[in-house]
């Protein structure tokens, strides 16, 4: 039973307000390309299938679309798909009446048996082929706060509390496990230690960081687990058996220098063969100019000799990075003039100032007296002087006041 494991899609993102359905459209015919040649028998996608819970109807299309022609291309293949943390759980799941009779299967919620207990009939999935059962899946979404068992007198309540779920998941599975069938698990979670890119550190986390789990947390006896969340393709605590796929299309430019790719395994016996990754062909690329934060004067120069990639098929998007010693008003003409007529989307501009104050001494007083002594021009000179290692220039001093001015009139007025 060969297996793939993918996730992490974001459908329906938009990378720095350029729209990404081109990207993800190549990306789902490659998939089912992929999907056909390799032979897959069973599909997984760890969660966050679309980028935003209320998804559009075009994203909508297209995910539902991609379903049709997966099932077509390998008609005796399931696919096993759970939500993340972006998805709608109930929304991801409202189409399972019309896919009883298919082999998708689409677990966004963790259901209650009678007794309040986490219904584990649910997340349980039987792997056939030939209509023989080869694995069991524990298909585990996102998991949110009463999801997961509850544990008292700990220090840490989600993440035991999630490592408890599994293991109560993986005891309840070996009472319908025979010899030679395989466990497999999936979730959508951040897991302790993971490398993650600029994207994966914007998420925001559950409790103040404390919902790592760490690899303890999935029982030895697992033969693969499947997790999404984190977009860099990478092993959890040092185990083959313990993988994050990554995202398939760049979510961020420090993305820029690693392949994207899916993970193949097979199943033989009840043991899986060593993961193998297959890159994920990169349809839109990214481009840094300069490599390093340089002065304006050496950016604009960079940008009017830009010679963009050989053989792209669209426009690649395009940081440009500058290193400023105060703010300039006019950054953005100024770069996009540089980039007339070169067949580049301008996506970022990521502006730096050099460090160059001395000391520990801060901007402003920490004692609320002494802060509230303070006038609003006071205030607006000190930060700007520790941001800028400079004064306040007249004329945007005189905005400042006048803006303070419009606002004290307003609050006379109400």
């Amino acid at each position: 039973m060969k297996i793939l494991h993918t996730g992490d899609w974001h459908i329906g993102q938009l990378f720095h307000e350029y729209d990404r359905t081109y990207e993800h459209q190549r990306f789902l015919d490659w998939l089912v390309a992929t999907l056909r040649d390799e032979e897959v028998d069973v599909l997984l996608v760890s969660g966050d299938v679309f980028d935003l819970s209320n998804p559009s109807a075009a994203s909508v299309r297209q995910f539902y679309t991609f379903l049709s022609e997966a099932c077509a291309a390998r008609p005796e293949m399931q696919i096993v798909i759970t939500a993340g943390n972006h998805d709608s759980a109930s929304r991801l799941e409202a189409p399972k009446p019309l896919l009883t009779s298919s082999k998708v299967h689409i677990i966004g919620t963790v259901d209650k048996d009678g007794q309040g207990g986490v219904d584990f009939d649910k997340l349980v999935i039987p792997l056939t082929k030939a209509g023989k059962v080869q694995a069991w899946c524990l298909a585990v979404p996102f998991l949110r706060m009463g999801d997961y068992p509850p544990i008292s007198d700990c220090d840490n309540p989600y993440a035991e509390g999630v490592a408890r779920l599994y293991h109560e998941a993986f005891e309840h599975v070996k009472q319908k496990q025979l010899p030679g069938q395989a466990i497999i698990a999936m979730g959508h979670l951040h897991a302790r230690q993971a490398e993650t890119s600029d994207m994966d550190n914007m998420e925001r986390q559950i409790m103040g960081g404390l919902e790592c789990i760490g690899a303890s947390a999935f029982p030895g006896e697992i033969a693969y687990v499947a997790l999404g969340h984190i977009h860099k393709a990478q092993r959890v605590g040092g185990q083959d058996r313990i993988r994050y796929c990554g995202s398939p299309i760049p979510m961020s430019f420090s993305e820029i220098n690693y392949k994207h790719q899916v993970i193949t395994f097979t199943i033989e016996e009840g043991r899986i063969t060593p993961p193998q990754a297959i890159e994920v062909p990169l349809s839109v690329p990214l481009l840094r100019v300069p490599q390093v934060h340089s002065r304006l004067s050496e950016v604009l120069s960079a940008l009017q000799g830009l010679q963009p990639p050989e053989g792209a098929d669209v426009a690649p998007y395009l940081q440009v990075n500058v290193l400023l010693d105060a703010p300039e008003p006019g950054l953005r003409y100024k770069i996009e003039e540089a980039l007339q007529g070169k067949n580049v989307r301008l996506a970022r501009i990521d502006t730096r100032y050099p460090l160059t104050r001395q000391g520990d001494d801060p901007a402003l007083p920490a004692e609320p007296a002494q802060l509230q002594a303070l006038r609003p021009e006071d205030v607006f000179a000190r930060v700007y002087a520790a941001r800028y290692d400079s004064e306040v220039p007249e004329a945007l001093f005189a905005l400042f006041r006048e803006a303070v001015q419009q606002v004290h009139q307003r609050e006379e007025q109400a």
